[in-house]
C-alpha cells in the first residue's frame, strides 16, 4: 500500500540533496537558495487541502487516491529528468530559470502524490493500526530516500561516473542519479496502484459508526475548505505548532547543508560552486542525508514498541529534543568523519516526524473528511518553509554574513522548540 513512496521519497531525497547545488551550479548565490526553495511550500500549501478534498469525493476504476498519486508520480519523473539538464535548454531560457522552473514542477507534483498517501493509510486500516501503519511508511520513505541520497556518491565513488564538469554545468552522477531516480519513481507508483485496494464511499461508509450524507465531487468550493479549516480540532492546532518548529529546521537543513559544509569543514569561498572540493562537499551532503535516512527507516521499526512504552507524545519530544542538540553540534565540528553523529539524532527525528503526528491526528479526524484534514495539515509543514525561505534569504546574508553553518545552528533551536511544543499536546 505504502510502497509508491519508496519512489516519491527517493525522488525527493535527490532534489533535497542536490536541487541547491545544481541551483548554485547555474548561478544562484548563497542567500538567494531560501528564496528558490519557497516554491516548495507554496505549492503544498495551495495543492494539499484541494487534493485531499477532491480526492475524498471522487471516485474512479482506479478508486479515489490512486489517480492522484499516479498523475503526480509521472510529471515529477519528467522533472528529474530535466532539472539536471537545464543547461542545454539555453535556448529558451536562462538555466537558472529553468532549473527553478523545474523545481517548481518537482515539487507541485511530489505534493499531489505525497497528500493521497497518507490518507491512504487512514482510509484502509482500523484507528488501533494507524501507528504501525504510519510506521511501515516511514520505513518505506526512509527506505527509498537511503538509495536517492547515497546514489551520486556510489555512481562517483564505485562506477566511475565524473563527478565534476564544466562551471555552469551539472556532473554527470548527479545528472544519471535523476535518470534512475524518475525510473524508480513510476515503477514504484505503478506497483501501488496495480496492487492496492481502495474501500468504494460506500464500503467506507459502512465502517463509520454514524451514517453521513455522501457530498459529491461537483460541490466542492474554497468556501468549504476554509470552514473546514477553522473548525479543525484542538489537538490538530496544538500539533501544528509543534510542526511549525520542526519544519523549520528541516527546511533550514535541506537548503543549506551543502553550502554550510562547503564553507565549515572544506573552508571553501561561498563563490566555489565547481571546484573538486565543492563537488565533494555535494557528495558528502548526500551520504549525510543517506544517514539520517537510513537511521530513520530503522528507528521506524522500534516506534510502534515506543510508542507502547512511553506514548506517542513523549516519543516524539525525545526525538526532537536530540535532534535539536545534534544540529547544534555541526558548529563546533571541523571533522567530516563527526557530521554522522548529529546525522543519527536527525534521523531518529526524520522517522519521528513522517510517522507521529500522522498517527496522533488520524485518531481524532472523521474519516469521510480524511483526506480533506490530512491535505489542511501540511497548512503547519507549508508555512514555517514559507517563513523560512523569506527570512532566511535575509538572515543568512545580513545576520550570518553568508556562513551558512549557522542556518542549521539556528535549525537546532527550533527543533527544540518543537520538543518543548510538544508538552502541550493533548492527543496520544
Amino acid at each position: 500500500m505504502s510502497f509508491g513512496f519508496f519512489g516519491i521519497q527517493f525522488g525527493f531525497a535527490l532534489q533535497t540533496g542536490n536541487a541547491s547545488r545544481i541551483l548554485q551550479t547555474f548561478g544562484a548565490d548563497v542567500e538567494h537558495l531560501s528564496l528558490f526553495w519557497l516554491v516548495a511550500p507554496l505549492s503544498g500549501m495551495l495543492i494539499q487541502p484541494i487534493i485531499g478534498y477532491f480526492s475524498d469525493r471522487t471516485w474512479t476504476r482506479l478508486g479515489r487516491r490512486r489517480p492522484f498519486f499516479l498523475g503526480g508520480a509521472l510529471v515529477a519523473a519528467a522533472a528529474l529528468a530535466l532539472m539536471p539538464n537545464a543547461s542545454v535548454l539555453t535556448l529558451l531560457l536562462p538555466p537558472l530559470l529553468i532549473g527553478a522552473g523545474m523545481l517548481m514542477i518537482m515539487d507541485v507534483a511530489f505534493n499531489v502524490s505525497m497528500e493521497p498517501f497518507r490518507a491512504l493509510v487512514a482510509d484502509n486500516l482500523p484507528k488501533e493500526q494507524h501507528g504501525y501503519g504510519y510506521a511501515v511508511q516511514t520505513f518505506l520513505i526512509g527506505a527509498g530516500a537511503i538509495i536517492g541520497s547515497f546514489l551520486p556518491y556510489v555512481l562517483s565513488t564505485y562506477m566511475g561516473v565524473s563527478k565534476v564538469a564544466e562551471p555552469g554545468h551539472v556532473p554527470d552522477n548527479v545528472i544519471w542519479s535523476f535518470y534512475v531516480g524518475a525510473i524508480v519513481l513510476v515503477l514504484s507508483l505503478l506497483w501501488t496502484v496495480i496492487t492496492t485496494k481502495e474501500y468504494s464511499n460506500e464500503e467506507l461508509r459502512a465502517f463509520e459508526e454514524e451514517d453521513a450524507e455522501e457530498q459529491p465531487a461537483h460541490t466542492a468550493s474554497f468556501t468549504a475548505i476554509f470552514s473546514d479549516f477553522k473548525q479543525m480540532p484542538k489537538a490538530m492546532k496544538q500539533l501544528g505548532l509543534v510542526q511549525f518548529f520542526s519544519w523549520f529546521a528541516l527546511f533550514s537543513m535541506w537548503v543549506f547543508t551543502t553550502p554550510a559544509i562547503a564553507q565549515h569543514i572544506y573552508h571553501l569561498p561561498a563563490s566555489d560552486t565547481s571546484s573538486v572540493a565543492y563537488s565533494d562537499a555535494g557528495n558528502l551532503t548526500g551520504v549525510l542525508f543517506g544517514v539520517y535516512n537510513l537511521v530513520a527507516t530503522l528507528f521506524a521499526l522500534v516506534l510502534p514498541k515506543l510508542y507502547q512504552a512511553l506514548g506517542k507524545k513523549k516519543t516524539h519530544m525525545l526525538a526532537l529534543g536530540l535532534s535539536g542538540l545534534g544540529f547544534i553540534s555541526i558548529l563546533f565540528i571541523q571533522d567530516a568523519d563527526l557530521l554522522f553523529i548529529p546525522m543519527i539524532f536527525v534521523g531518529m527525528a526524520w522517522a519521528s516526524i513522517l510517522a507521529t503526528p500522522y498517527s496522533m491526528l488520524s485518531g481524532v479526524l472523521p474519516a469521510k473528511k480524511m483526506g480533506l484534514y490530512m491535505g489542511l495539515f501540511n497548512f503547519f509543514i507549508t508555512l514555517p518553509q514559507l517563513v523560512n525561505g523569506v527570512l532566511g534569504a535575509v538572515i543568512v546574508k545580513h545576520v550570518f554574513h553568508n556562513q551558512a553553518v549557522y542556518c542549521l545552528t539556528m535549525a537546532g533551536v527550533f527543533m527544540l522548540l518543537a520538543a518543548v511544543s510538544t508538552l502541550f499536546v493533548k492527543a496520544d
